[in-house]
């Protein structure tokens, strides 16, 4: 008999897959060790025009099955518990992942049997609304946020000529859709007719022209967007495609984000893998420029890695496997802690399949108008239990 957090998990792939919410699921670590089957992948897919869970399976020997399962009420169900309960034994995976939507849910099975499932903030809510989306597929085509034969995509590189993305963009091209799902939660709900978006470290762009085709042409307003970074050719190639799309709101600039400022209150600020203490340097931008929402997602995280002088995590820092995710954790905490200090409500949330990428946080702040004296403290108390040194100043607002 299933225990009743088994029973949950199976009941949310099932009704993920059934609304068409269904990112993916993963099924892996089968308690025997000799199982051929080694880790199960699915994906809702279109097959002769039916919607389907292909179930996709790692075996031994670097050898692959696939097995279609028909979308219905029941029938997923039957299958996933199969997949987990000793007492329906097939397989039975210790550890299973479903992402939909935007939330994601873990079921963690421990040697005795005790069954842990940990769901993202508003997971619930995401599988029980009612979502009309069609199911990825063989034969599909998926409606997307920013549609594949947008022009700037072409010009990018990231699609053909016919408008379809080629294979090995097409991680891009669901990172920059999924940014601008987070981003249009924001942006959709602001009143001016012309929202000011700043990308810091902008690279080669993607973020910035798949957010200027948001604000105009999926929200239907005018859009003025300031795209910063400090590789003058980089800035040379996107300014040029900038043009061949037409897309007159956009500036290019090349110059370095510490020192650069703003007249004007950006309705968001974003930055997409800005590489180590880059992401800092956006933020404290953010702040100083009182940007009314944020939007980041970090990239590596060196600079504690160096700065580490923690004796009572010395257990974990001593492996250097450990001390990188330690590090990259405690980073992203510090961050939120300096963002809620400077007066935004912040969160984490994971902003992708972590298949696509493993860079796959994304901090997001909403402006509140009034900084918090705790957690600056809080902040302060953590840096220093971390590094055994002051923490850096926390900037004020600007404008």
């Amino acid at each position: 008999m299933m225990t009743n957090k088994a029973t949950t998990f199976a009941e949310y792939t099932e009704t993920a897959a059934v609304n068409g919410i269904l990112r993916c699921v993963t099924f892996s670590a089968p308690r025997d060790k000799t199982s051929e089957v080694k880790k199960v992948r699915g994906e809702l897919r279109q097959i002769g025009g039916k919607p389907v869970l292909q179930l996709e399976y790692s075996l031994t020997e670097g050898r692959l099955r696939h097995e279609n399962i028909t979308v219905a009420h029941g029938t997923i169900l039957e299958k996933i518990q199969k997949m987990i309960d000793p007492a329906l034994f097939e397989h039975e995976f210790t550890r299973s992942e479903l992402y939909a939507g935007d939330g994601n849910a873990s079921l963690m099975i421990s040697k005795k049997g005790k069954m842990t499932l940990v769901c993202s903030p508003k997971f619930e809510n995401v599988i029980e609304a009612k979502v009309n989306t069609e199911a990825r597929g063989n034969d599909r085509q998926k409606t997307y946020m920013i549609p594949e034969d947008a022009k700037f995509l072409q010009v990018l590189g990231v699609s053909d000529k016919s408008g379809r993305v080629h294979d090995k963009k097409r991680a891009k091209f669901r990172q920059i859709n999924r940014f601008s799902e987070y981003a249009s939660d924001y942006l959709s709900k602001m009143t001016d007719d012309e929202l000011f978006i700043a990308d810091m470290c902008c690279g080669k762009s993607y973020l910035s022209f798949a957010l200027y085709y948001l604000v105009t042409e999926v929200i239907g307003k005018r859009c003025r967007m300031v795209c910063v970074d400090l590789k003058k050719s980089v800035i040379d190639d996107v300014s040029a495609v900038a043009k061949d799309c037409s897309f007159d709101g956009m500036e290019f600039i090349c110059a370095d984000i510490s020192k650069y400022s703003v007249t004007d209150v950006p309705h968001m600020v974003v930055s997409l893998h800005a590489c180590d203490i880059a992401t800092d340097l956006v933020l404290d931008f953010a702040i100083r420029s009182g940007a009314r929402t944020i939007l980041s997602t970090p990239c590596c995280h060196h600079e504690l890695s160096e700065l580490l002088d923690c004796p009572e995590l010395s257990f974990i820092s001593e492996y250097s496997v450990l001390k990188q995710k330690l590090c990259s954790t405690a980073t992203d905490s510090l961050r939120l802690l300096r963002m809620k200090a400077a007066g935004y409500k912040s969160d984490a949330v994971e902003f992708i399949d972590p298949e696509d990428t493993p860079k796959n946080v994304m901090l997001r702040g909403k402006y509140t108008g009034k900084r918090d004296a705790k957690a600056a403290e809080r902040y302060r108390a953590a840096y220093k239990f971390l590094t055994g040194n002051d923490a850096p100043e926390i900037p004020e607002k600007e404008l």
